[in-house]
């Protein structure tokens, strides 16, 4: 878990600005209360972690493009280092985006400033196959994905 842990906070952020807190939650009961907040994925509670990534908008660096908060994907960058260690772990996660955020803000006592923006359990999965699903039929081809010099 501390690499899991380290990959999180070592991920970049807008301006090195880190607007970010992520609860480790290994709680059977809150697990599953979780799991109910996230439309009822009752296969989340399964996993021994969840991990809710949460993030200060009013902290973010308010103009990535030039008009949005940078606070969504400086949470999901560094969910994403967090997803990445943990396949060098043998480990399993799943990027859950359809929860209610006020429920799991009740849940978690988490302050109305702060998003609620991803959650993914954490945990061996009961098919290892699925760490890699990189084979032909489920990745789009090169073609389809890169482009040199233009769209």
């Amino acid at each position: 878990m501390q690499r899991m842990r380290e990959a999180m906070r070592c991920a970049p952020s807008a301006c090195n600005i880190q607007p970010w807190r992520f609860i480790i939650v290994t709680d059977r009961r809150l697990r599953t209360e979780l799991a109910r907040a996230a439309h009822g994925q009752m296969w989340m509670a399964d996993a021994p972690v969840t991990i809710v990534g949460c993030g200060w908008p009013a902290l973010a660096y308010a103009h990535m493009g030039g008009s949005r908060s940078s606070v969504d994907i400086d949470v999901a960058i560094a969910l994403d280092h967090l997803t990445l260690a943990a396949v060098a772990e043998g480990l399993g996660t799943c990027w859950i985006g359809a929860f209610d955020e006020p429920a799991v803000r009740k849940i978690l006592g988490i302050p109305q400033e702060v998003r609620v923006v991803a959650m993914t359990p954490l945990g061996y999965p009961a098919k290892p196959q699925l760490i890699h699903p990189v084979s032909q039929g489920q990745r789009k081809s090169e073609a389809e994905v890169f482009s040199v010099n233009g769209f």
